[in-house]
């Protein structure tokens, strides 16, 4: 791990003769997935290239007044947006992203936990992963794009979106919320859904597995400029460290796949 530090403090080195002379104060907008990452690597970049990050939370999508794309649509200032890719494209067909700007930084999961010590069902296959869903007496999934896509679309292709509509919970997630698993910890849930990043770390429960691959999006945690972005050098300077190859050890240890360089 410290010489993987030691190689992301030489690529911020190159960062920092890449960007401004003068330091900036960049305003990010970020989602809880890629927010681990994001929380361990900034102080470092900061450090490193003197620039200042100043931090805004909020779901991917949905409709919380605190998710970023609802956040943009009002007005709300920002110099780089760290979201799920859904929510770029949606910021896309808004106009509100800055052409060419989007930045993949990894690939994420959704995954399922129980509270801790609790009996890990079987969600290997679909037909198992169906019979789960029809078997649990609660079950929880996030206000954002992992909780969207499964209660308009995977819960359907299972077929058990009418059966389990009775027993579903939406978590409004950070910042004025909290993730799937912290409902489930506490046994308000039997049963919780969130991409994996946001669940593995909470304590009280125990991550099963993710969901098979029919019911499986294709999620990518990226990075883009808002049309108005202020400190797109810097912003840039951000997004170039954060994908960079000596940020896969982190990108893993926060349970999503880096991708390829």
């Amino acid at each position: 791990m410290q010489r993987a530090i030691g190689y992301l403090f030489a690529v911020l080195l190159a960062v920092t003769f890449a960007t401004s002379a003068s330091a900036a104060e960049v305003r990010v907008m970020i989602s809880a997935g890629f927010f681990a990452v994001y929380e361990e690597l900034g102080p470092a970049f900061e450090k490193s290239t003197g620039h200042k990050l100043i931090t805004t939370r909020g779901p991917s999508v949905g409709d919380s007044p605190e998710a970023i794309p609802t956040r943009l649509s009002r007005g709300e200032e920002a110099d780089v947006v760290i979201m799920d890719g859904i929510g770029v494209d949606l910021l896309d067909q808004k106009g509100l992203t800055r052409a060419g700007s989007r930045v993949p930084l990894a690939e994420s999961f959704i995954g399922m936990v129980v509270r801790a010590g609790q009996p890990k069902p079987d969600i290997s296959t679909m037909d198992a992963l169906r019979k789960t869903l029809l078997a649990a007496k609660s079950i929880a999934y996030s206000d954002s794009s992992s909780g969207t896509y499964l209660s308009t679309i995977g819960f359907k292709k299972l077929g058990v979106a009418d059966e389990i509509s009775g027993k579903t919970r939406k978590v409004r997630g950070p910042p004025s919320g909290e993730p799937v698993a912290a409902v489930v910890a506490r046994g308000e849930a039997e049963i919780g859904f969130q991409q994996v990043p946001e669940l593995i770390h909470v304590p009280g429960i125990d991550f099963v597995g993710t969901v098979p691959s029919e019911v499986q999006p294709p999620t990518l945690y990226v990075g883009a400029l808002p049309r108005n972005s202020q400190q797109s050098d810097a912003a840039m300077a951000l997004l170039r460290f954060l994908s960079s190859a000596d940020a896969a050890t982190v990108i893993t240890k926060s349970g999503m796949r880096p991708l390829p360089h």
